[in-house]
């Protein structure tokens, strides 16, 4: 058994840039022509996930003159590379071992899994054969993802005496997933005897943010070496007889905050989905309150300063200290800054609108109009400056519809969709730490969409505390609303919430795509019918065991 380099590869392959993709690992290849081995991540060729681009024969077909191009550039090493193969009318997840214009050795993935967001099994079919290659007396077994969450794949390469296992990735980003992957990895690896490398992808896509955070665990499950958590990175390891040692200072695991992470999963998400989506920048609304303050300072991290365009839209209602709050921060940010009153685009509409309100008292309506008078100002800016307009609102309004349709929702891309409204104010104080960017006022002020006089957002919704706790545990849990109560809820706080949830599925169909950091967000983790009565069902449960009690 000689020794041998083997070179990770933590890079952001794109959905549908194959050719970009492919590029981007020949040139790595170059780069690491000492290597014997370099692993690229899942479905790298095509980025993750493809999506029902697997549907199209023309797809397909540059898939396969991408593979020929890489087996040929991987002149030097081996290529260890992940794309979707056809065989016959079946189409598998796979991953290829490439050298000198030929497949050295094939795996396909056994384990597609089909809950969250993931969908596999919509495209592929599951493989059950093992992928062992051999290369300078090294035994060394393939496997995809899924395959180490489950026991029984590498076990059966273990079986077969391997030497070395190499998992390929598309592992997303969510609250606590990392210790998820390092309590399995270190499980399978012990379990086995085998060393694991595990190279992830690194990059946003859409709602997704992969993180990186590739690995290397010894046959004790011993974690040696890590990459770095949101941010791409090639290192290098050199196996022999004796295990696994590192020659790579690019191995820098670092600790960080949980506060930190999410910040930075947040950043990359809004940084790739620009760029990648061609924008020329972003716009949004500075209100002066808490969630347009965070989202503004996600933004300038991702895309710099001139980058960002903050527009204040005060009304009537507009508090001097909102106004004054939102230019301070704009200053401290340095991002262009306008302020545009909507009163006189309100007072038109209302004017048109007479005839057809004459007799009918004040409502929500009025308040919605405000909203989307500044919905149409910030599409219009958007339409001309070819930017991006970031709706502001976070996972609790999103979740009681505290929200406007064509209002405030308006926007290609929500940074905060998945982001708790008492987390949005932890990120800000993490900010801020840094260099406080947003006005302590911002922060210590009580929350208000300035709609109507001396609103305020506890008005009508329990704290911000409680309401988080309790759409954890209904919205990311299941929990009923009968167990949530049974944890010392008020009833009718559970029963409005759980209600305001339920009515308001419609208003998030219709929301912009935001990056996914919790268990389940409003997106393809959670797909609840519009038209759902299921609500009642539950308000009956609850009236039906209160009534017996009472008895």
């Amino acid at each position: 058994m000689k020794p041998i380099t083997i070179t990770l590869a933590q890079l952001d392959f794109t959905v549908g840039a194959i050719t970009r993709n492919t590029e981007s690992i020949i040139a790595t290849l170059q780069q690491y022509a000492d290597s014997d081995l370099v692993i690229f991540p899942e479905l790298a060729i095509t980025g993750y996930p493809p999506e029902d681009l697997l549907f199209r024969d023309d797809f397909e077909t540059l898939v396969y003159q991408a593979l020929d191009k890489i087996a040929v550039a991987a002149d030097t090493n081996l290529a260890i590379v992940g794309h979707p193969q056809r065989v016959g009318d079946e189409l598998y997840n796979s991953v290829s071992v490439l050298h000198k214009g030929k497949c050295l050795a094939r795996y396909h993935k056994q384990r597609l899994p089909q809950y969250g967001v993931f969908d596999e099994q919509r495209y592929f079919i599951p493989g059950h054969d093992n992928g062992i290659f051999t290369w300078q007396g090294h035994r060394i077994g393939l496997l995809i993802c899924e395959d180490l969450w489950h026991a029984a794949p590498l076990a059966s390469l273990a079986a077969e005496n391997v030497d070395l296992v190499i998992s390929l990735n598309a592992s997303p980003y969510e609250v606590e997933k990392h210790q998820q992957r390092l309590h399995i990895l270190q499980q399978r690896a012990s379990e086995a005897h085998i060393p694991i490398l595990y190279v992830n992808n690194c990059g946003g896509q859409d709602e997704l943010v992969f993180d990186g955070h590739s690995l290397v665990m010894d046959a004790k499950g011993e974690l040696i070496a890590e990459l770095p958590h949101c941010q791409t990175a090639c290192a290098s390891i050199r196996a022999d007889s004796n295990g696994i040692q590192l020659i790579d200072t690019a191995f820098t695991p670092r600790q960080q905050s949980l506060l930190a992470e999410i910040y930075q999963a947040l950043v990359l998400a809004v940084r790739d989905y620009v760029n990648k989506n061609g924008f020329q920048g972003v716009t949004l609304g500075l209100s002066g309150g808490i969630d347009s303050a965070v989202t503004m300072a996600v933004a300038v991290d991702a895309l710099g300063a001139d980058k960002v365009h903050a527009i204040m839209m005060p009304f009537r209602y507009t508090s001097q200290m909102s106004q004054d709050d939102a230019a301070e921060q704009a200053r401290r940010m340095g991002v262009k800054y306008d302020v545009v009153a909507i009163e006189p685009m309100y007072d038109a509409f209302m004017q048109q609108l007479d005839p057809l309100f004459s007799g009918t008292e004040k409502d929500t309506t009025e308040e919605n109009l405000q909203a989307r008078a500044r919905g149409t100002l910030l599409m219009a800016v958007s339409n001309k400056t070819r930017s991006l307009v970031l709706t502001t609102g976070n996972k609790s309004e999103l979740a009681v519809g505290y929200c406007t349709l064509y209002g405030d929702m308006n926007g290609g891309f929500a940074p905060l969709k998945d982001v708790p409204k008492t987390l949005v104010f932890e990120l800000a104080r993490f900010r801020n730490l840094e260099q406080e960017v947003i006005p302590e006022r911002v922060i210590t002020r009580p929350p208000s969409a300035e709609l109507a006089p001396d609103q305020k957002d506890q008005d009508s919704l329990p704290p911000y505390d409680v309401l988080d706790r309790i759409l954890t545990l209904y919205v990311e849990q299941d929990w009923s609303p009968s167990a949530i109560i049974d944890c010392g809820f008020d009833k009718a706080d559970v029963l409005r919430v759980v209600r305001l949830v339920d009515i308001n599925e419609y208003k998030r169909r219709q929301g912009a795509v935001g990056p996914k950091i919790t268990a389940r967000n409003f997106g393809k983790d959670r797909r609840f019918p519009i038209t759902n009565h299921f609500r009642y069902e539950l308000e009956r449960q609850v009236q039906a065991r209160s009534s017996h009690e009472e008895n």
